[in-house]
């Protein structure tokens, strides 16, 4: 499936804030709620991504179309990376072990900024490796 990539990326932004406000706060519960927001992106596909769909009846139908579209698969992996740090942030954060959750908070936040601010899309990147390493360990068996 095709999609602007204009919508996650402004959902990136929106997590951003989010996480930045969990960083500096220690919020367990949110950085919870956070973490099934990209667990719906990831699992479900970015139809039911919260902030995309957000972006998507808000956002984009007051931008001019976009001049490309993109594979949603590699979108929904990087929502999976964030996810996995968020939920390793949330576990530190919940079980008291404040550094798990800042350092896995930080790394959430920092992928998802790199892609709010300059497109860098890291799971994005990291799709066609996982791809290929799959295919590699499949061809092997």
């Amino acid at each position: 499936m095709q999609t602007d990539p204009r919508g996650p990326r402004l959902a990136a932004a929106l997590s951003s804030i989010v996480l930045a406000v969990v960083l500096r706060t220690g919020n367990c519960p949110l950085l919870a709620a956070q973490t099934l927001v990209l667990a719906l992106g990831a699992f479900g596909g970015l139809r039911l991504a919260p902030y995309v769909r957000l972006v998507q009846a808000l956002v984009l139908p007051r931008l001019a179309p976009p001049s490309a579209t993109m594979d949603e698969r590699p979108l929904r992996f990087d929502q999976g990376v964030l996810m996995v740090f968020a939920a390793v942030g949330t576990l530190g954060y919940c079980a008291d072990v404040d550094w798990l959750g800042v350092l896995a908070g930080s790394a959430a936040l920092a992928t998802a900024f790199v892609n709010a601010a300059f497109g860098y899309c890291v799971g994005c990147e990291l799709y066609p490796l996982v791809r290929r390493a799959q295919g590699r360990l499949t061809a092997g068996a």
